[in-house]
């Protein structure tokens, strides 16, 4: 037949890359035309933690206190930008669960 077959070593080099390629892909949320990564709506819970454990003085400003987070995630920025920016984060943090991880949330895209 002339087909060529694949190593022991060539097998175990596809496995591996096939697994660095799964692992690098993100959980995707898509929200009120945002799309953010699972990762920065975990760690916007834990800004929100931050900030709960050390309370700011309270500004005029309607947006969320995280928005002036220099830590806040770059996909998580554009939505401070919207007047609905607090009840947006809330969406994502309530979707952000065990379930979109799982996929169990139409919202979610990429995951496992």
């Amino acid at each position: 037949m002339g087909g060529k077959t694949m190593s022991g070593s060539q097998l175990r080099a596809a496995m591996v890359l096939l697994l660095l390629l799964q692992s690098a892909q993100s959980v995707l949320i898509k929200y009120d035309g945002f799309q953010v990564q699972l990762e920065s709506v975990k760690k916007l819970n834990e800004l929100e933690e931050q900030q709960a454990s050390n309370p700011q003085p309270k500004t005029n400003s309607l947006l969320p206190a995280v928005c002036y987070d220099p830590a806040l995630p770059l996909d998580l920025q554009p939505i401070c930008a919207s007047q609905r920016a607090a009840s947006i984060f809330k969406a994502l943090r309530t979707i952000a669960t065990d379930e979109c991880e799982l996929c169990a949330n139409v919202a979610c895209t990429g995951c496992y």
